[in-house]
This record gives C-alpha cells, sequence and structure tokens, in this order.
C-alpha cells in the first residue's frame, strides 16, 4: 500500500525555485486544491522577491470540532515552533482563507540540509496546522498524560463539515473515524478495504501496529455524539493509540497518518476501482480479438464451401 506524504510536492517545487531564483523577481499569484479541501495560494511580488506570501484555506469545521479564531486549537504555537523567525502570521489573514504567513527566505540557514529540511516542514504546512491539535494530545501520551483542559471526547475536523473523535487517556488514545463516501460503488470498496485492514493487522507480522477494529455501527464511546455527525455508510474504524506508537520521531509519522486516513482510504478506493476497470478493459478487448478470430475462421470456411459447391462437372458423352 502506498502512504501518503505530508509535504505538498507543488508547494515544495514552488519554494525550492523561488530560493534558486530571488535574484530575478516575478510576479506570481497561484492557487491550487489539494485533497480533503485544502486550498493554497502563494504571491511573490517583482518589488520584494525574497518575500512569500504563503495561504492556506482549511475545510469547514463541523460543530464542536476544536477551533480557534479560524484555525485549529494550538495552531498557531506549532507554526512558530515549526518556523521560528522564518514566517510571520499575518491577522487578518487574505481574505477566504484561515491562514496566510509572510515567509522571509533571507532568514533561512545558509546550511543547505537544514535549509531544505525548513522548506520541506514548510511544504507539510497542512499536518503543521490540521495536526496541531492531535499532536498536543498525542505528545501528553508520550509522556503517559493527560492533556490539560481537555474533554473526555474531542472531535478533530479532517474533512469538510466532518470530524473524527478523540478518547485521550493516560495510557492510551482511541480514535474513531466515521468513514462517508458520495458514491455507492466507493462505499462498497471502502467497506471491503476497511475489513481487509482489519484482518491485515491479525497477521504476527503488524504485532506492533495500533489495534484496529471495523464496525458498521457506531462504538459505544460516541453515545451522546449528534446523530448527525454518525452519519456513515462505511462504518466505523477504531484505533487505538499506545506511548510506542508516538515515541521519539514516531510522532510525526502517527500524527500524519491519523489526519490524512480518509484521504488515504479514499486514495486506495480510487486505485483499486481503476485496476478493476483496466482488468474488465483487457478481458473485454481479449474477447473482441476470439470472437475476431472466430469471425475469420468461420469466414475462411464458408469461403471454401462456397467455391466447392460452385464448380461445374463435365462428363463426355461417348456415342
Amino acid at each position: 500500500m502506498i502512504l501518503l506524504q505530508s509535504q505538498s510536492k507543488y508547494l515544495l517545487q514552488l519554494l525550492t525555485s523561488r530560493l534558486q531564483n530571488l535574484d530575478n523577481g516575478v510576479e506570481l499569484d497561484c492557487q491550487w486544491i489539494e485533497f480533503d479541501d485544502v486550498r493554497f495560494n502563494v504571491q511573490v511580488s517583482v518589488k520584494t522577491p525574497h518575500i512569500l506570501l504563503l495561504s492556506v484555506s482549511l475545510p469547514s469545521p463541523p460543530p464542536g470540532a476544536m477551533f480557534v479564531g479560524g484555525l485549529p486549537s494550538g495552531a498557531i504555537e506549532a507554526i512558530k515552533a515549526a518556523y521560528g523567525t522564518v514566517a510571520h502570521i499575518l491577522d487578518p489573514p487574505k481574505d477566504g482563507f484561515n491562514l496566510t504567513m509572510k515567509l522571509n527566505f533571507t532568514k533561512l540557514s545558509p546550511d543547505e540540509v537544514t535549509r531544505q529540511a525548513l522548506l520541506e516542514k514548510i511544504a507539510s504546512v497542512r499536518e503543521v496546522v490540521l495536526g496541531a491539535p492531535l499532536r498536543v494530545i498525542l505528545k501528553h501520551l508520550a509522556s503517559r498524560s493527560v492533556a490539560p483542559g481537555v474533554d473526555p471526547l474531542v472531535s478533530l475536523v479532517h474533512r469538510p463539515n466532518e470530524s473524527f473523535f478523540l478518547i485521550p487517556q493516560a495510557d492510551k488514545v482511541t480514535v474513531i473515524f466515521p468513514m462517508r463516501f458520495k458514491d455507492s460503488t466507493d462505499t462498497l470498496f471502502a467497506t471491503s478495504f476497511l475489513q481487509e485492514i482489519v484482518e491485515a493487522r491479525r497477521s504476527t507480522a503488524l504485532n506492533s501496529a495500533p489495534s484496529c477494529q471495523w464496525s458498521p455501527t457506531p462504538p459505544q464511546e460516541l453515545q451522546g455524539v449528534p446523530e448527525e455527525a454518525l452519519t456513515a455508510n462505511a462504518g466505523f474504524v477504531v484505533f487505538v493509540i499506545l506511548p510506542r506508537h508516538v515515541d521519539g520521531k514516531k510522532l510525526d509519522r502517527t500524527v500524519w497518518n491519523l489526519s490524512t486516513f480518509h484521504a488515504y482510504v479514499s486514495y486506495h478506493v480510487k486505485c483499486s476501482e481503476g485496476f478493476m476497470h483496466t482488468r474488465m478493459r483487457r478481458r473485454v478487448e481479449s474477447l473482441i480479438e476470439a470472437l475476431d478470430r472466430a469471425k475469420s475462421d468461420q469466414e475462411k470456411t464458408q469461403e471454401k464451401t462456397k467455391n466447392v459447391g460452385t464448380k461445374t462437372s463435365f462428363q463426355r458423352l461417348v456415342s
């Protein structure tokens, strides 16, 4: 299975290209949308070629999600910790966006390795911002504690008007995903895919992975949650995250994998559909070729029969 990368490849390409051409002033204003409805905007002015404005629009949060001032809880602190003096948060952000940062390339480290690592971190702004509240909870799990002021049931946004849920405890964090798909075919593929994930987790090779369960109905932990938040036509997936899963460098990967789990499933659902369509087309093509061959053979046989049947036989009469 393919794991999604945290960096936006297009954003990283823009940042790298801009850094390599600081002496060449350009006028740049481009927008694009990536999975789960995250919209980006990059602006560069000829007058200040060393300054780049990066704006990000996040999915609309459902009621009850941990959003403060248009951003997930803890996002401002996470941005400052990740980018330091290179990024300055503009208040208010650009119209239509949740966040606008002014990036100053002159403040990047002269060391190439350090500079490239920071560019990759900037390209991972989606993980930094949307994963901020999840990171806080999992950081406390690593120290076997619960973040102060956190509710027993936490709702985090991951798709437009959709949440997944966390139940933080000192020794574990239970993560519950209601899985929703618009297309009925996607729902069937996703349900099968999720059940396969549960089966794969039972193998001895994955004993150290988080435990995984799937259910067509909401788990008991979600009692009291509004009914509209529990409409899941592909069931519910439950992961149990333990301290060993967020130890050291594992924290970043766990935060990213959880915050993009729905996109991960959607990606593989589309790949499965594409694979099946390809197999079906190849099968149809092979059947058509077989029919064409059979038709040619039949035509040859009919032609031979016709030639034999139309031959004239002459017999000399001897008197």
